[in-house]
């Protein structure tokens, strides 16, 4: 059984948490399945509002599925989060990630 397989059997038999949610949207962002990684991520943020790097990932994952009007709002709200708990790295990053959406808007 793959990790993916055992992370999505551990979400089926109700043990679903952020970390959970997180660490399987980021294998499936890796293999570039961006719409169902956009569906654990967002997940992840919905259980815990403060986890920075879901924010980042769900940002970074909606850019790359070219979803640029909800990225940007997702990395917004991300920054501000980062900022809050002072994870100044990943609200930099998230900059970055937000200043590419404007470029790909024109």
């Amino acid at each position: 059984m793959t990790m993916r397989d055992q992370l999505q059997a551990m979400i089926d038999a109700g043990r679903d948490t952020p970390l959970a949610r997180f660490t399987l949207g980021e294998l499936l962002h890796r293999e570039g399945d961006h719409d169902a990684a956009i569906a654990h991520l967002a997940q992840a943020v919905a259980q815990d509002g403060q986890y920075s790097a879901a924010w980042k990932l769900y940002g970074r994952a909606l850019l790359d599925a070219g979803r640029l009007d909800e990225a940007d709002d997702i990395l917004a709200r991300g920054i501000a989060v980062a900022r809050d708990n002072g994870d100044n790295q990943a609200a930099r990053e998230m900059e970055v990630f937000a200043r590419r959406v404007a470029k790909q808007r024109g």
